[in-house]
């Protein structure tokens, strides 16, 4: 399936839905949205200093919320059978058996730990118009727009930043995943028409604008399952590591790889004599500076100068940080050559996952027409693909 048409939920749909699962009246019932997001280029340098160029894409997440009269708490999905029970105060824990109620769970518990206090329960409806496994962060979709819905019913009035630290804390101390934060920060505080220039160490942020005229980001997901993702990431975190380690050693005063300009990294690399942990630190140096130039191009309305960049990010990884596969390539290095196609890459750990590209919306359907073609005849199984634009960070949905 190319799009999303025939199975897309219509949110103005989930309050009723709501009222037949819950019983009550219509108007008792808030409906919140939260976006799924793409990294349009900036990838394995948060790490090492650098910075992230995301921005939120209009798929969500809809979290229908309404408070109950006792100390209840039910969750319901409207594709997935089956209710969770709970209590407020519970003392909430990892338990695999509860899905994706983890992921909510996690957030009442940050939230009791940060001595926010409930004086009754709730109940909750979801739909989730994200793409199945599409490598586009669904979990912290979940935990965002949950955490939010969450704090506006309660009156908590949590800002957008904290929103974006209780999902990745609930990741770290409940889920035990030890996630960065780019993606909850980009789902709290997305905006229309824009990206965001975030550098994850410090926070700092700045909003650029993302008018992309007739053209649109297509995501490609090569639907593999991604078994080398953590090994090779924890050995690229260590090659790094080494890297500026003998830099500094050298004599070069960086406390992060990203630190380095292009200019100085060409003065200085001669003093790794390792040839792969030199093409590490390369690609984080030239990297750091697409991220750079992207922003620059957007601010310019440099669209060609954009999708060069996501070349240039592609090759980057295939080569010097050697994270991409042969689906990753199949599929960025197909899409490069399509009509319409400014530019294309891959997309977050690598070794399967996602790739983005930069099609003119007049070229989208033979576009996904031919990358596809291609991709199934090279590797034996069918990718996914949907086009999408820029969208706004949870938000209260009013219809």
């Amino acid at each position: 399936m190319n799009s999303l048409t025939s199975s897309t939920y219509n949110p103005d749909d989930l309050p009723s839905a709501f009222i037949k699962l819950y019983g009550g009246k219509q108007d008792s019932v808030q409906v919140y949205s939260s976006p799924a997001r793409i990294n349009i280029i900036g990838e394995h340098i948060d790490y090492n200093g650098g910075k992230v160029f995301p921005a939120a894409i209009n798929r969500y997440l809809y979290v229908a919320i309404r408070k109950r009269q006792d100390s209840k708490i039910l969750y319901n999905d409207v594709r997935f059978p089956g209710s969770y029970e709970f209590d407020i105060n519970d003392n909430f824990k990892y338990d695999k058996k509860n899905d994706y109620a983890n992921y909510l769970n996690g957030i009442l518990s940050q939230l009791k730990e940060r001595g926010h206090s409930f004086p009754c329960g709730f109940e909750v409806l979801m739909v989730s118009n994200l793409p199945a496994g599409g490598g586009i962060s669904s979990s912290s979709a979940l935990e965002c727009g949950f955490a939010y819905a969450v704090s506006e019913t309660f009156g908590f009035n949590i800002d957008r930043i904290e929103i974006a630290k209780l999902g990745q804390m609930s990741e770290h101390k409940f889920m035990n995943v030890n996630c960065g934060i780019m993606d909850q920060f980009i789902i709290a505080t997305g905006k229309k028409n824009t990206a965001i220039e975030l550098d994850c160490n410090t926070l700092e942020y700045q909003y650029i604008p993302l008018e992309l005229g007739n053209y649109r980001f297509v995501v490609m997901n090569t639907n593999k399952q991604r078994r080398l993702a953590d090994s090779k990431y924890n050995e690229r975190r260590s090659e790094c590591e080494r890297a500026l380690k003998i830099l500094q050693d050298s004599g070069v005063k960086v406390s992060a790889l990203c630190e380095l300009t292009p200019e100085n990294w060409e003065k200085s690399k001669g003093c790794i004599p390792d040839a792969v942990i030199q093409k590490r630190a390369k690609h984080c140096i030239y990297e750091n500076q697409r991220v750079k130039d992207a922003v620059a191009a957007l601010k310019a309305g440099d669209l060609e100068k954009l999708g060069k960049l996501l070349n240039e990010s592609h090759e980057s990884l295939k080569n010097d940080y050697e994270v991409t596969g042969i689906e990753l390539d199949t599929l960025a290095e197909t899409a490069q050559k399509q009509s319409g196609c400014l530019g294309a890459r891959m997309t977050g750990a690598g070794f399967g996952g996602c790739g983005i590209a930069l099609v003119n919306k007049d070229n989208v359907d033979a576009f996904i027409e031919n990358v596809q073609k291609a991709y199934t005849d090279k590797i034996g199984y069918a990718a996914g693909f949907f086009a999408c634009e820029s969208g706004d960070g949870v938000a209260h949905y009013k219809g």
